[in-house]
């Protein structure tokens, strides 16, 4: 396994759809709480030596028309939206300095500013986690990847809605274009 050193001053933590309306449903291999409590660490050691964090969330128009409505097969959730359903959950934040970016999808750089954002301030690197890994994280990674940014996948900061979901993501996709380590692995990489 590579060693892993990142640098502060080229890294980001991205962590996506940690919000009361996503993180209040059942996950696997990892709870939901165990997800946001590693991800609260991970936030809170970024902050400390001065590298991003970026908290991405899902939102929608109140009348709902700015959402994906393809015809499926297997068809999400929908309804009406909660009105916390877009709140980071507390324990994260936002914090003064943190970016918070919107989609309207599953991956955050299509029709948002991350990419943007993350250039401008020489962000080379990501470390990601969220909920879920095989939806929002998934999308994510394969976007980054593709716009060529090195990422990092803190395994244990993320969790899907079954552990069958999360392992096939990250054994089989996420080895395949970037690094998976645990949040501990991360924290120490962090000098």
């Amino acid at each position: 396994m590579e060693p892993l050193a990142l640098d502060p001053q080229s890294t980001a933590l991205v962590l996506i759809d940690l919000q009361r309306g996503i993180a209040g449903r059942p996950t696997a291999p990892h709870s939901a709480t165990d997800v946001v409590a590693r991800a609260r660490g991970l936030a809170e050691r970024f902050r400390e030596v001065g590298a991003p964090v970026v908290l991405v969330r899902v939102a929608f128009a109140p009348d709902g028309r700015d959402r994906l409505a393809p015809r499926v097969d297997a068809a999400g959730w929908g309804g009406p939206v909660p009105p916390d359903f877009s709140q980071i959950v507390p324990e994260l934040g936002p914090l003064e300095g943190d970016l918070v970016v919107t989609k309207r999808q599953w991956g955050a750089f299509y029709g948002t500013e991350l990419d943007l954002e993350l250039r401008r301030r020489g962000i080379r690197t990501i470390v990601l986690g969220g909920i879920a890994t095989n939806f929002g994280v998934e999308s994510t990674a394969r976007d980054a990847y593709e716009r060529g940014y090195e990422l990092v996948f803190a395994e244990d900061a993320m969790a899907g809605p079954t552990a069958e979901a999360h392992q096939f993501a990250v054994t089989t996709i996420f080895p395949r274009i970037g690094l998976v380590r645990s949040s501990a692995e991360v924290l120490a990489a962090l000098v």
